[in-house]
């Protein structure tokens, strides 16, 4: 049988506004595929992936064979454990190259962490969460703090999320945390706030001193510092996201933190400055595509 998508596969026999909800399910379930095993630093059987997804083993095989037809999975021929292939970091950064992400803030990135010789990363703000899309390490010996970057990011437990927060109406920043609530996964450290009244306190605190600092939050034995910055130089311009200094609390004492506090401000006013260029590239590239689409061939 000739392979067909599943949007080819629907639009022959259902019509555009009365998507059906097997669908719906069916796509929620590949995704839940691609999450679980994306968590997951090795392959996984498929009977492990089938208890963590809460699906029979069948309905699984079927998912994962679906999403190996597309080149999304992998299955080991000696363990037969499932895992995700390239592809899916491929899309990744062909989405970020499109828009620009790399070549403008890459640049600042890798500034800021030989300058403070420190671990940094940059996160986009993107609904009600925080994504991270670049990082820069800057430690050339001794310890290194070198955390995933698929790792999610825990608003109320990390310095990135409270950076962010602090630039919203305090009802919404509350609404949002609120909504996930006070719990963090494994492996956080002994210092995260744990309700309400104490994140607010945090909140204020942030404001006040214009960057964020978790110490023993994200992580045992670390501290991280974050500043948020915006789309643009002026004062009212949306947040775009937030760049954050983190390493070995050994290293980042009080005296540390307060001379690079400067320098991460500093990265902050570079990329609102140099912000509005990603989308006018962005723009001109689009138009450039426009204009060799309606070229006659």
């Amino acid at each position: 049988m000739e392979h067909r998508s599943f949007v080819e596969y629907y639009s022959s026999s259902v019509s555009q506004t009365d998507i059906p909800s097997s669908l719906i399910t069916y796509v929620d379930r590949c995704l839940g595929v691609i999450e679980a095993l994306a968590a997951a630093s090795t392959g996984l059987p498929l009977g492990v992936l089938a208890e963590q997804l809460e699906l029979p083993k069948s309905a699984t095989h079927r998912l994962l064979q679906a999403l190996a037809r597309r080149g999304y999975v992998e299955q080991d021929s000696q363990t037969q454990e499932y895992a995700l292939s390239l592809k899916m970091a491929t899309l990744a950064f062909r989405f970020l190259d499109a828009r620009r992400l790399p070549d403008i803030a890459q640049r600042i990135l890798d500034a800021l962490a030989a300058s403070v010789g420190e671990y940094c990363r940059l996160a986009l703000v993107e609904g009600d969460a925080l994504v991270w899309v670049a990082r820069a390490q800057g430690a050339t010996q001794g310890l290194r703090y070198d955390p995933p970057m698929g790792r999610e990011v825990v608003l109320h437990a990390t310095a990135t999320g409270k950076a962010w927060l602090a630039t919203l109406p305090e009802q919404d920043a509350l609404r949002i945390v609120c909504a996930r609530g006070f719990e963090t996964p494994p492996g956080f450290g002994p210092r995260v706030v744990t309700n309400v009244d104490d994140f607010r306190r945090q909140l204020d605190e942030t404001r006040e001193r214009g960057y964020a600092l978790a110490i023993e939050e994200g992580e045992p034995g670390t501290v991280a510092l974050a500043a948020a910055f915006r789309k643009s130089e002026a004062e009212n311009a949306p947040v775009a996201g937030t760049v954050s200094i983190a390493g070995p609390r050994v290293r980042l004492g009080a005296a540390r933190i307060a001379e690079i506090a400067p320098l991460l401000m500093q990265a902050t006013r570079d990329l609102a400055q140099r912000w509005p260029l990603r989308a006018r590239q962005s723009q001109g590239r689009a138009a450039a595509h426009t204009v060799a689409a309606q070229r006659p061939s």
